[in-house]
């Protein structure tokens, strides 16, 4: 039984179960479909957005839990709040789903398996939005079975008016639960500043040789400046921690026991200029990712030390009223030192372009191809196409478009360090190459007005 207690200042929370379609914006401006500003109707593709505050009447403690809400999104949990989650997208594998916080990607170059790590608290969300079926034309590698962009009220290049909010919930039950999610938010005319902690603990309840416990802390701060009309400046930093039971997570062996403990840090900021019809923003973020894991008391624990570093360039023109181009750059450095993976590292570069161009009254189009230039692999051209033609408050939209996914260090290199293997563990190779995928699709969207 569970004794929940609550201190609510400045937003009411309601418990349900399900988002409504009021809950849903119908028609929304989104970015992450075409990175310029358009309607979901104007796309040419499959996209949900739900704003953030709708997340605060849902009952979950932790954005794994969040995410379940989210149409098209399924959540393969292998351990309870936030220990850890695979994310997927139509069908596709755990690693096939790029997650984007404010501009950035958070994908882990260990392995797909901390992608649901994201180091904010559920407070601190402005939006998210979905983006269904082949992007890496826009978002580069991993984007094949689609997009989960999460925008924060700090980064969300807005109009503001001069508020403060906090929200601070506690809950408490058995086998030590311990629940604590907290935020806030203070905005005025220049800038604003706003920060989270989700904690959740508990001992767990008694498995084969060990408890099934779970100890896991996020804690974020980002602010928000204009310098001028044209000039901002945004910036976040993030502590997240997660230590928990894993037995059984990667084997079926008796003899699996493990504990894991994930810790992480991420920094980015984000320099933007706006001036008319053009924009200018330049996304940069460090993440540093120490991963321990054990798995039985009598042999060794695996650490891992992970660093992605990674610069974003966008470049917006809108050159008429029916032509916008947006072009950049994108660079990665990953790498690894591992005493089962090994010391490795890799670079990415990406040049991309992409033109929505509205060719007759209500059919536009969106061509685009990102060129993916792999360390030690050949590049690879990524194209795609997108269409959308709306008459009323109906879209008819098709898209077609080539997909990529780099292998990562632990499929790669996964035993690597090992003299020798014993029977059902998995062994990475170094010399995969990048997966490939092509993706069409054809739909028709009602969108209907609010009442």
């Amino acid at each position: 039984m569970s004794f929940p207690f609550r201190l609510l200042t400045g937003v009411a929370l309601l418990g349900t179960s399900f988002l409504s379609a009021q809950e849903i914006e119908l028609d929304p401006i989104t970015v992450t479909a075409t990175i310029s500003q358009k309607r979901a109707s104007e796309t040419g593709r499959d996209i949900t957005i739900i704003k953030g505050e709708q997340f605060q009447h849902l009952p979950v403690h932790s954005l794994d839990d969040l995410l379940r809400y989210i149409p098209g999104v399924e959540i393969q949990a292998r351990g309870p709040m936030g220990s850890q989650s695979d994310i997927v997208i139509r069908g596709g594998t755990f690693q096939q789903a790029l997650v984007i916080l404010d501009g950035l990607r958070l994908n882990d170059p260990n392995t797909g398996h901390f992608n649901s790590y994201i180091p904010i608290a559920p407070y601190e969300i402005d939006r998210i939005e979905i983006l269904k079926g082949a992007s890496s034309a826009i978002h580069g590698p991993d984007a094949v079975g689609g997009v989960i962009n999460i925008i924060t009220k700090t980064f969300a290049e807005k109009q503001r008016e001069a508020k403060t909010e906090l929200l601070t919930e506690i809950s408490a039950g058995e086998y030590g639960f311990l629940n604590a999610n907290a935020g806030f938010y203070v905005a005025r005319n220049k800038w604003s500043i706003g920060g989270g902690v989700l904690s959740n603990h508990a001992s767990g309840v008694q498995q084969r040789g060990a408890h099934g416990f779970f100890h896991n802390t996020t804690a974020s701060l980002s602010a928000d400046y204009h310098l001028d009309s044209a000039w901002s400046v945004a910036f976040r930093t993030a502590y997240d921690q997660r230590r928990f039971s894993a037995q059984n997570f990667y084997t079926p062996n008796l003899s699996d026991t493990a504990t894991e403990q994930v810790r992480s840090f991420w920094n980015q900021i984000s320099i933007r200029y706006q001036k008319r019809h053009q924009s200018l923003t330049l996304n940069t973020g460090i993440k540093n990712m120490d991963d321990n894991y054990s798995y039985n008391r009598s042999i060794a624990a695996n650490q891992n030390h992970s660093q992605i570093m990674q610069a974003l360039l966008i470049y917006q023109n809108r050159l008429n009223a029916k032509t916008t181009l947006v072009s950049g750059f994108n660079f990665q450095q990953k790498s690894i030192r591992s005493n089962d993976r090994g010391d490795h590292s890799i670079y990415l570069a990406s040049p991309f372009v992409s033109f929505s161009r509205q060719i007759l009254p209500r059919l536009t189009l969106y061509p685009s191809v990102q060129v993916v230039m792999f360390e030690g692999l050949s590049a690879e051209l990524v194209p795609q196409l997108d269409l959308s033609y709306k008459k009323d408050n109906w879209q008819f939209r098709g898209s077609i478009g080539k997909t990529v996914r780099d292998a990562d260090f632990t499929e790669r290199y996964n035993n690597y360090n090992k003299a020798t293997i014993t029977q059902g563990q998995r062994v990475g190779y170094p010399g995969l190459v990048a997966e490939r995928s092509l993706s069409y699709e054809a739909g028709v969207d009602r969108f209907f007005q609010d009442r």
